[in-house]
C-alpha cells in the first residue's frame, strides 16, 4: 500500500523536474556564434600608376631664370608728316601695304608753290641782269682810272654798285632754292622700308606742317622693353639669352638683352631692360604680348625633380620612390630651386641617387610597403594610384560566416505510467 502510494507520487514529481529543467535550457540565453574559420588578415591592394606619374632621377641642367613680360615694339619705325601746309593730293599707300626707302606716299597740292618758285626764279634773273651791269660798269671804270679819265672816287661807286648787285644776286638764289625746296616737299617719300601701319589722312584734306600722314614700321627686328627689380639689375649683363614666348604664337623665339637703362622708373624704382629678338619672316606684330625667361645662372649635371615630387611634414622633406616594386619614403636634402627646360625643378643634394624611381605627383598619404606597378603590367590586384592608400580594415564579426546553433534537445518522454 506504502509503496503503490509512492509510486504515484514520485513518478510525477520527477517529469515535472525534467519539463522544467528542460525549458530552463530552452530559455538560456545562447553564447555568439563562433567563426567557421579565423579570417586571415587581407593583402594591401596593389597601385597602379601611369607612366607619366613617374619621374627617373637623372642629370639635368638647372636654369636660374628671370620672367619678364611686356609688349613688343618695332626696333626702326618712322612717322611721314607733312612738312609744307595745303591740300593733300594723293595719298599712295593703306594699312599693311610693303613700302621701300625713298618709295613716294603721298602728294601735295603744288599750285601755290609753283607759283612761289617761278616769283623767285624772276627775282633771279633779275638781280643776274644787274649784276652784268655791275660788272661791265666797274670794269669800264678801273680802265679809265688807269688812264686818269676818271677820278678815283667814280670808280670805287662802280665798284661798290657791283658789290651791291652781287649781293643782290645770292640773296635772290636763296629765295629761289627756298622755292624750290617747298615744291620738292609736297612729294613724300617712305623715310625707311617697312609696312605701313596707320594713314591718318585722306586726299582733298587741308593740313599743316607736322601733321602725322603716314606711320611705318620695320619688323625685322623687334624689342621687348622689361622693367626688372633694382634687386635683379645686378645680375643682367648685356648680351645674355632670352627665351620668349609670344602671345599666339606655337613655338618660342631667342632674343638677346642689348641695352640697359640707366636710369629706374619713377614709382615702381624698376628699371627697363630691352631685349631684341630678329623677326626675319615678319611673324611677330607691333603690340603682341611677350613673356621671356632670361637665363642668370646655369648648373649642368645636377638630379633634380619637379616641386610635386618632393613632400615635406613635421619630420623634414622627403619623396616616394618604387623599390622592388614597392613604395619606399626616402628622406632628402634640397638645394637651389631652378628650370629644366619649361619645367620648374628643385635640386636633391643628397638622399636619392641617380635612377631612382620617383612618384611624380602628390597622391596623398602614400604608404610605404605598398605594392605597386606601372600600366601596362599585369597584377591580380589593381586600384586607382589616386585613392589614398590606408591600411587594410579588421574582419568584423558582422563580416564573418556564422556557424548554425546547435538545435535544442528534444523534450524527454513521458515516464510510462
Amino acid at each position: 500500500m506504502k509503496k503503490s502510494l509512492f509510486r504515484r507520487v514520485a513518478v510525477p514529481a520527477l517529469v515535472v523536474i525534467a519539463l522544467l529543467a528542460a525549458a530552463g535550457w530552452m530559455m538560456k540565453p545562447k553564447s555568439p556564434a563562433k567563426p567557421a574559420a579565423v579570417a586571415t588578415a587581407a593583402a594591401p591592394a596593389e597601385l597602379e600608376f601611369l607612366p607619366q606619374e613617374i619621374v627617373s632621377a637623372s642629370p639635368v641642367e638647372l636654369r636660374q631664370v628671370l620672367l619678364l613680360s611686356g609688349s613688343l615694339r618695332a626696333l626702326d619705325l618712322a612717322t611721314v608728316k607733312a612738312r609744307v601746309a595745303g591740300d593733300v593730293r594723293e595719298i599712295l599707300v593703306r594699312e599693311g601695304e610693303a613700302v621701300r626707302a625713298g618709295q613716294v606716299v603721298a602728294r601735295m597740292d603744288t599750285t601755290e608753290y609753283e607759283a612761289k618758285l617761278a616769283q623767285a626764279r624772276g627775282n633771279l634773273n633779275s638781280a643776274k641782269a644787274q649784276l652784268e651791269i655791275a660788272i661791265k660798269a666797274r670794269d669800264n671804270n678801273a680802265a679809265l682810272v688807269e688812264k686818269g679819265f676818271i677820278s678815283k672816287n667814280a670808280f670805287d661807286n662802280s665798284a661798290s654798285q657791283y658789290a651791291g648787285a652781287k649781293a643782290s644776286v645770292d640773296a635772290a638764289q636763296g629765295a629761289f632754292d627756298f622755292a624750290q625746296k617747298q615744291l620738292n616737299d609736297t612729294v613724300l617719300r617712305a623715310p625707311i622700308a617697312g609696312l605701313v601701319s596707320a594713314r591718318n589722312v585722306q586726299p582733298g584734306e587741308k593740313v599743316s606742317p607736322d601733321y602725322k600722314l603716314i606711320e611705318i614700321v620695320n619688323l625685322q627686328k623687334m624689342e621687348l622693353e622689361a622693367a626688372v627689380p633694382a634687386s635683379e639689375i645686378g645680375r643682367i649683363v648685356i648680351g645674355q639669352s632670352v627665351s620668349l614666348h609670344i602671345e599666339g604664337m606655337p613655338q618660342s623665339f631667342d632674343g638677346k638683352v642689348v641695352r640697359i637703362n640707366p636710369a629706374a622708373q619713377a614709382g615702381s624704382r624698376s628699371i627697363p631692360v630691352y631685349v631684341q629678338v630678329a623677326n626675319p619672316n615678319n611673324q611677330l606684330r607691333a603690340g603682341m604680348f611677350a613673356e621671356g625667361k632670361l637665363v642668370l645662372s646655369s648648373k649642368p649635371g645636377v638630379l633634380a625633380l619637379p616641386p610635386g615630387a618632393v613632400r615635406r611634414d613635421g619630420s623634414g622633406v622627403y619623396v616616394f620612390t618604387i623599390e622592388n616594386g614597392k613604395i619606399a619614403r626616402k628622406p632628402v636634402s634640397t638645394g637651389s630651386e631652378g628650370q629644366s627646360g619649361d619645367e620648374p625643378r628643385i635640386e636633391i643634394v643628397s638622399g636619392l641617387d641617380f635612377g631612382a624611381q620617383v612618384i611624380r605627383t602628390d597622391m596623398g598619404n602614400l604608404v610605404p610597403g605598398t605594392p605597386v606597378r606601372v600600366a601596362g603590367q599585369s597584377t591580380s590586384i589593381t586600384t586607382n594610384a589616386a585613392t589614398l592608400a590606408q591600411p587594410p580594415a579588421p574582419a568584423t564579426a558582422s563580416s564573418q560566416a556564422a556557424v548554425p546553433a546547435p538545435a535544442a534537445p528534444a523534450a524527454a518522454p513521458a515516464a510510462a505510467k
